[in-house]
């Protein structure tokens, strides 16, 4: 924690996801209107009353925005959750048994990254249509493979290390052996890829929004906001900024922070400080 401290670009990025946060767990306190409310004349400009302005149909802008904060932290949280419990499970077997087991489930991911992760996540969302937890299901799906071959890769490098003998001497079994004595040593890696795949996770809800096949209306969300915002370019351009900005700040502050995590954990760069 030191280490992200000293980096100023760490600490500004922590601190952006932590603004965002907070604005996401109190938007009820913070927005000054009901995101479902008409409480102006539609494409209002900016003024002391409304931040951001209005707006097609006079709803106010920053408070939209801030309560889809909520939205989009709670599909990334979902959706990374599915993608680290799948991945782990998988990257486990896979790395532990070898031989076919290790064959079929490498071939099965390998299948999941031949597809570009948006229109994997675009086939998901158009077969079980148009749903927040839709979205989650199909951008957690998305983002199994990752783990399962971080996950894989770190159990290949420990299953034959001394500490996994004298366990398995001891008469551990198999299932102990793989969730508490090899998984805990695996989650340096796992905890980088975490703020990762969630700044993925965000960016690709706002993508499925924008194109109409996320959070569906009246519900606010950075994506769709964007593309409301599109055709009031010249009378509201706020409109879409702000939601562009979001997204932006958002997924930034994540992989910056994803980056410090991963120096932090690197081996050489441990050594160094040592």
């Amino acid at each position: 924690m030191k280490e992200i401290v000293k980096d100023t670009t760490a600490l500004t990025s922590l601190v952006i996801f932590f603004l965002i946060t907070m604005l996401a767990l109190f938007a009820p306190i913070i927005a000054p209107f009901n995101y479902n409310k008409i409480v102006d004349v539609p494409l209002l400009g900016v003024s002391v009353k409304h931040l951001l302005g209005t707006d097609e149909i006079g709803r106010d802008i920053f408070s939209r925005i801030i309560y889809a904060a909520r939205v989009s932290l709670f599909v990334g949280i979902c959706s990374t959750i599915i993608a680290m419990a799948g991945g782990i499970v998988l990257g486990l077997f896979s790395g532990y048994y070898g031989g076919k087991i290790d064959a079929i489930i490498s071939r099965f991911l390998d299948g999941v990254l031949a597809f570009p992760s948006i229109i994997l996540s675009l086939s998901v969302m158009v077969v079980l249509g148009p749903q927040i937890y839709n979205a989650m299901l199909a951008i957690g799906i998305v983002s199994i493979p990752v783990f399962a071959r971080i996950t894989r890769t770190s159990v290949l490098s420990l299953k034959s290390r001394d500490f996994v003998e004298a366990s398995r001497s001891m008469g551990a079994g198999e299932g102990r052996i793989m969730f508490r004595v090899i998984l805990p040593n695996c989650f340096s890696p796992i905890f980088v890829q975490i703020s990762l795949s969630f700044a993925t996770a965000v960016l690709t809800e706002a993508a499925l929004s924008f194109l109409g096949l996320g959070v569906q209306p009246p519900t606010p969300s950075w994506g769709s906001m964007l593309n409301a915002g599109r055709s009031y370019l010249t009378q509201a351009p706020l409109y879409s900024i702000a939601a562009g900005a979001a997204v932006f700040l958002t997924v930034f502050s994540l992989n910056v922070l994803g980056d410090s995590l991963r120096d932090l954990f690197d081996p050489r760069e441990v050594k160094k400080r040592t």
